[in-house]
Parts: C-alpha cells; sequence; structure tokens
C-alpha cells in the first residue's frame, strides 16, 4: 500500500498546480474543498439510516449505472441515494439531477479520507460502476462490513490485476461481495487469480441507451439544419478526430452531405480550435448555441454537453471520437439507432461492444482520413448492407438488453 498511497499523495499534488490554468483540475480541487463540513451537513438533512452509496467515475460510468440507480429507488424507495464523481465531467454534468439525494465528488483516495467519508455518510450497501477500485475506500468498506458491489465490470488480460505487479489491487476484488461482471471471458480471468465472487449478468449500458432511443424527443434546430441531407455525426471528438474529419468531409465533397460534431471538451477554448479549424478549411459552420441556421452552413458544432445520445437519431452514419487519445467513446448510443459506426484505430479489443460492432459489420475501424472518408461512402452508397446492419443490431439489442433486471433480482438489499 505505501506505493499506492504515494502515488495517490503525488497525484493530489500535481492536480493542485494542474488547477492554475486547466479548468477541469480547477473544478476537481474546488469540488473537494471543505467536503467533509459540506458532506455532513447533506447528510444530516436527510434524516435516514438507510443511505446507499453510489460511485461513478464520470460521465460514462454514471450513464452505466442510472438504470440501476432508478431500479433501485423504485424497488427499495427507503433508501437515500449519496452519488459520488471522480471526475468533473460527471459531477458537472449531473449535480443537478433529481434521482440521487446527495451528489459530490469523491474525495482523494486517502486512508484518513476514506474512514471520514464512510463514517460521515455511514452506507448500508456501496456500489461501484465498472472500473473503479479505490483501495483505500475498498479496504475501509470491508473492514466496516458494509456490502460492496461492482457492476457491469468487465476484464482484460492487461489489467493490473492479472499481472505479477497486481497484488494489492488481486486482495482489493475480494473486498466485493459480488462481481457483476459483463462477459464469460471476465469470468475466466478471474477463475485464473482464484476470484470466484463473480456473476456474468451483461452491461446496463444496453438498457441505458434503449431507454433514452423509447424517450427520444425531437430536436428542431438539429432537425432544421439536417433538413433533407445525409448526416454524418460524429461524437465525443478530439482535436485528432477533428482534423481527420475535416480531411475527410473535405475529400468527400459531397453537396447532399452534413457534418455534425460533437466534442468531448467544450470549453471556449476548445471550441475556439475547432471552428478556427472549419474556418481555415474555408467551410461554412453554425454552433449550437447561437441557434441561428445558416442555409450555407454544411457543419454544425454542439458547444454544449449532455445532447449527443439523441443527436444519434440524426445519423445516416456516426463516427465515434478518441481512438487517438484515451480510448474510443461509448460506441452503443450510435448503435442502438442501427446506425453504423466508424472509429479509429486497432485499439478496439479492450471494447467490447466495439469489437462486437466489428464481427456483425455494423463498423468499420479506419487509420486515415482517407480511409474515413471511403468508409462513409461505402455505408452512405450500400442500402442492402444498411439494411442488413439494421437487423443485426435490432437483434444485437434484444439479446443484450436486461441486465438491470438480473443485477437487481440477485443484490442483496432489505
Amino acid at each position: 500500500m505505501f506505493l499506492y498511497n504515494l502515488v495517490i499523495y503525488l497525484y493530489g499534488i500535481v492536480i493542485k498546480f494542474a488547477a492554475i490554468n486547466k479548468l477541469k483540475a480547477r473544478q476537481w480541487v474546488k469540488g473537494r474543498e471543505n467536503w467533509r463540513e459540506r458532506l455532513t451537513k447533506k447528510i444530516g438533512e436527510l434524516n435516514s439510516q438507510d443511505v446507499l452509496w453510489v460511485h461513478c467515475s464520470s460521465y460514462g460510468e454514471f450513464e452505466q449505472g442510472r438504470p440501476l440507480i432508478e431500479a433501485i429507488k423504485k424497488k427499495y424507495p427507503k433508501y437515500k441515494i449519496v452519488l459520488t464523481f471522480f471526475s468533473p465531467s460527471g459531477y458537472e454534468a449531473f449535480k443537478e439531477w433529481n434521482g440521487a439525494e446527495v451528489i459530490c465528488y469523491l474525495p482523494l483516495d486517502t486512508k484518513r479520507n476514506a474512514e471520514d467519508f464512510i463514517h460521515i455518510t455511514q452506507p448500508k450497501v456501496s456500489i461501484f460502476i465498472k472500473y473503479e477500485f479505490w483501495l483505500n475506500f475498498l479496504f475501509e468498506l470491508k473492514k466496516q462490513k458494509i456490502p460492496t458491489y461492482l457492476i457491469s465490470a468487465v476484464f482484460k488480460p492487461h489489467h493490473p490485476f492479472f499481472k505479477w505487479y497486481g497484488g494489492i489491487f488481486r486482495r482489493s476484488l475480494a473486498t466485493f461481495d459480488k462481481l457483476f461482471i459483463q462477459d464469460d471471458a471476465s469470468g475466466k480471468l478471474l477463475d485464473k487469480i482464484n476470484i470466484t465472487n463473480y456473476e456474468v449478468c451483461g452491461d446496463t449500458r444496453f438498457d441505458r441507451v434503449l431507454e433514452v432511443k423509447e424517450n427520444f424527443v425531437e430536436m428542431p434546430f438539429i432537425k432544421e439544419f439536417c433538413g433533407d441531407k445525409k448526416i454524418l455525426v460524429a461524437g465525443s471528438t478530439w482535436q485528432g478526430d477533428e482534423e481527420l474529419l475535416i480531411e475527410a468531409f473535405k475529400l468527400l465533397n459531397l453537396p447532399d452531405l452534413k457534418l455534425i460534431i460533437v466534442p468531448h471538451n467544450v470549453e471556449e477554448k476548445d471550441i475556439a480550435k475547432l471552428t478556427a479549424l472549419i474556418a481555415k478549411n474555408e467551410i461554412e459552420f453554425v454552433l449550437f448555441s447561437q441557434q441561428k441556421q445558416n442555409k450555407n452552413a454544411n457543419v454544425l458544432v454542439i458547444d454544449t454537453i449532455g445532447l449527443l445520445s439523441k443527436i444519434y437519431k440524426y445519423a445516416s452514419v456516426a463516427y465515434i471520437g478518441g481512438g487517438l487519445n484515451e480510448g474510443i467513446h461509448n460506441c452503443l448510443e450510435p448503435a442502438v439507432y442501427y446506425k453504423p459506426v466508424i472509429f479509429y484505430g486497432n485499439d478496439y479489443h479492450k471494447y467490447n461492444e466495439a469489437t462486437d460492432l466489428l464481427a456483425l459489420k455494423a463498423a468499420k475501424n479506419i487509420s486515415t482520413g482517407n480511409e474515413l472518408a471511403a468508409e462513409v461512402l461505402a455505408f452512405l452508397n450500400n442500402k442492402t448492407a444498411l439494411l442488413e446492419i439494421e437487423k443485426e443490431l435490432q437483434s444485437y439489442f434484444q439479446k443484450k438488453s436486461g441486465t438491470t433486471k438480473k443485477v437487481i433480482a440477485i443484490l442483496e438489499l432489505s
């Protein structure tokens, strides 16, 4: 634990320096100031002995855990939900969500912070979503004999649990009363390290994207922008993705094709870089925030958060960003609308859904702007393939849905 705690301590120092000129780092630090006092006040206002703590790293993990939180609230209304986030991307987007009684940042994972947080909240049950292994918190939960669950986890051979140096992380797996995992492959890996406290249930994200689809509400400004054109929706893009997209869009030069870009980061400086790139290539664009149409504009930039999962409804083809950076983002959001998907790179094996979509011929991976243009054109011009993709994806989502019901049936709540 010494090395782990040292890394955590150094991380806390580094992020404070980063906060000088990085907005997200500044939000991360400020959001944790005086957390004990603020949390004590919020918990006191609950006037309840039945607290259930759910922790999500960021935006995507919250969307993954949301169906379960809502199902728990419906089946076990006595529980008061304390929802924590590690990242500002999640907290800032959902801090006003009415599905939890308390929403706050997770304190830095030190031994004292873990002890104090659990002492203040006194959770009857704790739930972690997908990839969260904060060792001091997990060991303190185990020490306090608080039932703890990991939801929609997936394990891969490159994870530290399966390396020679991963002893402390293997120990953390034993702190969970149950690991709800996505697939049999994860189970086989866990078997090899003598971890048997798991249940194969699938991925709750399927339930979430289906729910979003079922509750879709028309977006007038975007519908008007699209008109009768074919639409390439690029979601969760980073700078490298955007350079590829503009290159491909210019190569395609199709009068009946428009591009909607939904950046991962929507800070003013990031939007300024993107719009400068578009203008440099002599392409007319409009910003969603300005709500002003331009009949000559072929590019729409979404400079706000929270709309992407709905915007994919308007896509003819979807591009998923992140492949040039931290990893491709959620492929299921466009796929639930039966849209073909394109993403960058060969790192897709880390993501079950990306591998699945490639196998179904509903996705393509590319590495250049030329390849991106070619794959977009291939999808747009092959109506037979698009009909087959629709058929395959419909069957795929039918098979993969229902994880939330499986998990809540097994969870030992009272």
